[in-house]
Order: structure tokens, then sequence, then C-alpha cells
């Protein structure tokens, strides 16, 4: 395991918190906080919000959805830099809410960096990286319906957190786990969500 990568989710977190200041932040500030370029930062915080007690506001599986549909399509595209429409940066988050939902994931995150590290780097490149990028552009696109089933939207936000994880700390191996898991959540959601 590669040292420098130890505390790389925390320090996303830690970012984040700092931007947090005042009543409400935008979702333009979270993105001019952690950079324009930093399609897996941006990708594991929204991820992560959406798996967190936060994920109980309304409407904001949906929203979490159409920002990683939208860095993921940027990311097939081959953009260098993070584009978000006007009425998705513009839209407010409650700074006490959001603090909570980092103090709730911060625990488990500090617990899943002791496990990664650089290892089957070549799974961080394309053309490698287009099975996943397009399976989660997939799951995006079903992520509102998720709402009407308890926890299934935070279950697939935290697939996506995974994957982002291991983009963020070029960890092969985490990014294959999270393939198998991407490939296998919809089925899941939807047998125990609509068949069952």
């Amino acid at each position: 395991m590669a040292d420098e990568q130890t505390h790389a989710l925390s320090d996303v977190l830690d970012k984040l918190e700092e931007a947090a200041d005042g009543d409400s932040i935008t979702i333009g500030n979270v993105v001019e906080k952690l950079g324009h370029k930093s399609f897996a930062a941006l990708m594991l915080i929204f991820s992560l919000i959406s798996t967190s007690p936060a994920s109980a506001i309304p409407g904001l599986t949906a929203t979490v959805a159409v920002i990683v549909g939208l860095l993921v399509a940027q990311m097939i595209w081959g953009r260098k830099c993070v584009w978000l429409p006007g009425f998705v940066t513009r839209r407010e988050m409650a700074t006490e809410k959001l603090c909570k939902g980092i103090g709730w994931i911060r625990k488990p995150v500090q617990w899943v960096e002791k496990f990664l590290g650089e290892r089957m780097t070549w799974l961080t490149h394309r053309p490698w990286l287009y099975l996943p990028l397009v399976l989660i552009l997939g799951l995006t696109l079903f992520m509102p319906l998720m709402e009407v089933i308890p926890t299934s939207g935070s279950i697939a936000s935290a697939v996506i957190a995974l994957f982002a994880a291991g983009l963020l700390t070029r960890d092969g191996a985490v990014i294959a786990g999270s393939l198998v898991l991407l490939l296998t959540v919809p089925v899941a959601v939807w047998w125990f969500g609509f068949a069952g």
C-alpha cells in the first residue's frame, strides 16, 4: 500500500468541511473548493452525501444522480474540466445537515482508507474505465426512481462512492470490486423492490 494515499478520502472530506461556511452551501461552491478537474473527488463526495443521513432530504438522491450522471458522461467524453448547468450549481444544501453527514461518514471512510493503495493501476485508465463508467451512467438514470424504495438509493450511491474511491487512490482492485457490485445492485434492487 502506498502511504501517500492513506488519507486521500479524508482529505476530500476536510476540503468539503472547510467550504461549509454560513447557513448553506451551493453545489457550485463545492465544485470550486474541490476543483474543476477533480471528477473522482466530486463523484466521491456527492455519492457519499447520498449514503449519509442527509439522503433523507427530499430530492437529494435525484440531485446526486443528475450530478454524478453529468460527471460520468463528461469523463466518458474525455472532458478535462467539470461543467454543471446553472440550475444544479445554484442548488443549496444546509451546512448543518451537510456537516452532520460528513461526521457520520468520516469513521467508515477512515476505516476503508486502511485498505486502499495503488495496485492493478491499469484498471484506472481507458479503455478499462469505460465499462464501470457506462454502468454508473445507467444506474444514475434509475436512481431518482429508487427514492420510493427505502435505502436503495443509498446502496447505489455507496457503490458509486466505492468506484470513485478506487479511482481517486488508483486502486484497481477496488474498481474491480465496484464493477461486480455495479452489475448486481440494479438486479437486486429490482428484485427486492419491484418483483418481490
